[in-house]
């Protein structure tokens, strides 16, 4: 064997135990985080309720890997599992019966075959592969139908005042269960990874993610409920924010104008909902006093947000790379928006 096979086999082998030991640290964390919120509840639990944990769980692990495939970092991927399984809409399904989370966790399994399967001339293969997500919400509600479980209501569909979900998650938690949106400092990684897909032309996961918000809107019978829908494109802006995660930690200067857009709209975003929290707080009898410290919440969160941003955009500015730094500044915001949300949607649920 030549001495530069002899490095190539070295660097494969070492990659592989790098991921696999990437992936037991982010399962490990996510096994921890997910019993962290369910435990305070667990006395109270049946025995199906146990599967409430597992779905977080399982969600996150495949979200995790599937992102692997265009996320870089161990902590964007890291980040697009959190965001998916612990997310406001998957913490939210907990409201409805536990299937319903089993199905959501089992959707990034689902696209694995596409994402790492075929090669070459068989590389066709991985289109209708890529519909094994959407054809197995078809047979899970078909089965559900037979064995007359209905796990959630056939008529719950997306309007277009969840949206306000995307701007205020602990407002939208409060009034329903389940959030269509994420939380707010992730907010500026998915503008970062949207401007990332935009200039890679990755014209299949915007195909994708567009006919799951369509359908998500739609009733098309077959005792589905359109909600379900909204899992593949909330999976598929989980990666765009570990691929924005990646793209804030390790950009030029030369992106220094996506990292100013992202900063602009944080600001924008926290003024918004601080706006709003001063509405809520002068309403009569003070009927909007809860929403306004949520929203007051909210600013706070945007606004942290905003700084994390601004110190990314300084530091492009002055050329300095420094990743290690923006990468701790992000997992500190990041990992505080989570921790925090997460908890108040799981104690308002429960």
């Amino acid at each position: 064997m030549s001495r530069t096979s002899g490095k190539t086999s070295h660097s494969i082998g070492f990659g592989i135990k790098s991921n696999l030991g990437g992936f037991f640290a982010a399962t490990f964390i996510y096994v921890g985080f997910s019993v962290y919120l369910y435990q305070p509840y667990f006395q109270h639990f049946k025995t199906i309720q146990y599967l409430f944990v597992v779905n977080v769980c399982l969600a996150s692990m495949g979200c995790y890997i599937l992102s692997r495939r265009w996320v870089v970092s161990f902590i964007g991927s890291f980040f697009a599992g959190a965001i998916y399984g612990f997310g406001p809409f998957s913490l939210g399904l907990a409201g409805y019966h536990p299937t319903v989370g089993f199905l959501a966790a089992a959707v990034p399994w689902l696209f694995l075959p596409a994402t790492y399967g075929p090669k070459g001339k068989f590389r066709w293969l991985r289109i209708p592969l890529s519909a094994l997500p959407f054809l197995g919400i078809v047979v899970f509600f078909q089965v559900s139908a037979y064995y007359r479980l209905f796990a959630v209501p056939t008529q719950a569909k997306l309007y277009l005042y969840d949206l306000g979900g995307l701007l205020a998650p602990l407002v939208m938690a409060e009034r329903s269960m389940v959030v269509v949106g994420f939380y707010h400092i992730p907010i500026a990684a998915l503008v970062m990874g949207f401007s990332m897909l935009l200039m890679a032309r990755r014209f299949g996961i915007m195909v994708i993610l567009c006919i799951g918000v369509i359908l998500a809107f739609c009733s098309l019978g077959l005792n589905i409920s359109p909600i379900m829908w909204l899992t593949i494109p909330v999976l598929c802006c989980a990666i765009l924010i570990g691929a924005g995660t990646d793209g804030l930690a390790f950009a030029g200067s030369s992106d220094r104008k996506w990292i100013f857009a992202s900063a602009l709209i944080m600001a924008a975003l926290s003024a918004t909902t601080f706006f709003l929290a001063m509405k809520y707080r002068n309403t009569f009898a003070g009927l909007g006093l809860n929403h306004a410290k949520l929203l007051t919440e909210s600013c706070k969160m945007y606004a942290l947000g905003t700084i994390t941003v601004a110190i990314i955009y300084i530091l492009t500015l002055a050329k300095l790379r420094v990743h290690w730094l923006r990468l701790a500044v992000l997992c500190f915001s990041i990992g505080v928006d989570i921790f925090f949300s997460a908890r108040f949607i799981v104690d308002k649920i429960f």
